[in-house]
C-alpha cells in the first residue's frame, strides 16, 4: 500500500480542485521544468520519458548538484519542480513561500568506490579510507549533498576509531559537485579521470548509479553499518512562479506512483512506495 503523508496528499487536492485537469490539452502546455540532482540523470530521464509517453506532456530535466540548482531558483530561474539529494534544500525554499512542503521521494545509500583490483570490500572500508597510501575523493560539501554525506561518514568513523574524523576530513579531495573542482576533459567523467590518474584510489558517493547495470569499471561497497548514511531525496513544487502548476503537480504525483518509483529502483534507489496487493 503507498503511504500518504499531508504534503502529498495537500498536492493531489490542489490538482484534483484545478478545473484544468480534465480540459487542458496537454500536449498543448509548455514542458514542465524540473531541475534534479544529478545522482538522478538516468531514473529521472527514464520516468520523464515515460511518462511523456503516456500523457504526451514534455518534461524539461535539468541536473546538477542540488546546492548549486536551489540557487538557481533562490536567483529567479523559473522552475516548476525540484528533487533534491536532501531535505534540506527544497524545504529552505518551502521556508521562504516559494515551494509546496517537500516530501521524501526515495532514499539512497553511500557506498565506497574502488577499481575492481583494490580487494575493498565492506569490513576492510574504514581501514583503506584511513591509510595514508590511499588518495580519496569526495564531492563537494553544502554546493552538493553527496559532500555533506561524506563528512557525515567521517562523522561517524570518529566513534570507531578516535582521530579518524580529522585524518578523513584532511585528505578528502573535493572533486565534483562544487563551482571550483579541479579540471576535468570536456566529455570525460570526472572520477574515473581521477581514478585513472591515481589521485584517488576511493571514491565516497552514492550507491546508486545513472545506468539499470553496475559499472564494470568499478568495485562498489556499501558502507558497515557503524558508518553508513542514507539520504532521503526531496521533491517539491515550485509555487513562486504561477505558470504551469497544474502540470507540475501531476508529474510530481507521478514521480510518487508505483509505476514510476519501480522504475527508479532499477537505479539503485530505494522507492518509497509501493504497489498494493
Amino acid at each position: 500500500m503507498m503511504k500518504i503523508n499531508s504534503s502529498y496528499l495537500a498536492w493531489s487536492m490542489a490538482l484534483l480542485s484545478s478545473a484544468a485537469w480534465a480540459d487542458t490539452a496537454v500536449q498543448t502546455l509548455p514542458p514542465v521544468k524540473v531541475l534534479a540532482a544529478g545522482s538522478l540523470t538516468g531514473a529521472m530521464t527514464a520516468v520523464a520519458q515515460l511518462y511523456t509517453q503516456q500523457t504526451g506532456q514534455k518534461i524539461d530535466a535539468q541536473f546538477g548538484p542540488a546546492g548549486l540548482l536551489r540557487e538557481r531558483i533562490e536567483n529567479g530561474e523559473q522552475v516548476d519542480v525540484f528533487a533534491s539529494a536532501n531535505m534540506e534544500h527544497p524545504q529552505a525554499l518551502a521556508d521562504r513561500g516559494w515551494a509546496t512542503q517537500p516530501v521524501v521521494m526515495l532514499r539512497n545509500q553511500l557506498c565506497a568506490k574502488a577499481l575492481p583490483e583494490s580487494g575493498l570490500t565492506t569490513d576492510n572500508v574504514l581501514d583503506r579510507l584511513l591509510d595514508p597510501k590511499v588518495g580519496l575523493g569526495t564531492s563537494t560539501p553544502k554546493a552538493d549533498p553527496g559532500g555533506d554525506y561524506a563528512w557525515q561518514v567521517f562523522a561517524r568513523a570518529e566513534k570507531l576509531r578516535p582521530g579518524a574524523q580529522a585524518i578523513l576530513e584532511a585528505k578528502a579531495q573535493q572533486l565534483v559537485g562544487g563551482k571550483n573542482n579541479p579540471p576535468v576533459p570536456a566529455g570525460v567523467n570526472a572520477m574515473e579521470y581521477f581514478f585513472a590518474r591515481k589521485k584517488v584510489h576511493i571514491s565516497l558517493g552514492y550507491c546508486s548509479s545513472r545506468q539499470t547495470t553496475p559499472d564494470p569499471k568499478f568495485t562498489s561497497v556499501p558502507l558497515p553499518a557503524g558508518l553508513a548514511v542514507t539520504p532521503d531525496y526531496g521533491l517539491t513544487v515550485i509555487t513562486r512562479d504561477k505558470k504551469s502548476h497544474e502540470a507540475a503537480y501531476r508529474f510530481a504525483l507521478f514521480l510518487m506512483s508505483p509505476q514510476a518509483q519501480k522504475l527508479i529502483a532499477q537505479y539503485g534507489f530505494t522507492p518509497v512506495t509501493t504497489a498494493g496487493n
